[in-house]
């Protein structure tokens, strides 16, 4: 199935001052933003799942990103590169949703074998690769692809957001 997908992350803001005639301005514009084409090579992603998930309170759960994630049409997804990444918490959510440190097949490509980050309620995770990146963030069936997702406390459950964009080559 062809693939045609975007990621983009933006940041703006504007500093002023007020001054005796004036008000001095200091706007900021940053973008990150990056298309690929279907296929597997540099500026292209041929894999993408993205889902709206709970954890019951004190619960974790690993996401396994090579051969048992399901697509949109149901078919199991096996990426051997994470080219793309949003990850949400429900602003709604009283506990924190946390990433990383899998006690086994650890992906540790983005936050290294036991590096973890906490989303707080409402926070967002945002990742692209450049359009000239052909390896992305290795995914390493059987030794290196359980992305770990965890519920911060008990009490509550906590709901996140994930799309994962990638190639399977």
């Amino acid at each position: 199935m062809p693939l045609t997908s975007s990621l983009s992350i933006a940041a703006d803001a504007t500093l002023t001052s007020s001054l005796d005639l004036t008000t001095a301005s200091a706007p900021l514009s940053v973008r990150s933003a990056t298309s690929w084409a279907t296929g597997t090579g540099a500026g292209k992603a041929d894999k993408v799942f993205s889902d709206r998930r709970q954890l019951a309170a004190s619960a974790t759960e690993d996401l396994d990103l090579a051969g048992v994630l399901l697509d949109a049409f149901g078919q199991a997804i096996t990426f051997a590169r994470i080219k793309g990444l949003i990850i949400r918490a429900d602003a709604a959510n009283t506990n924190n949703v946390i990433l990383g440190n899998a006690t086994s097949n650890a992906w540790a490509a983005l936050l290294g074998a036991t590096g973890t980050l906490t989303l707080r309620p409402g926070a967002s995770l945002g990742l692209n690769t450049g359009p000239a990146d052909a390896t992305g963030y290795a995914v390493t069936a059987g030794t290196g692809d359980i992305l770990k997702v965890a519920n911060s406390g008990g009490g509550t459950t906590v709901t996140y957001d994930i799309v994962l964009i990638g190639a399977s080559a």
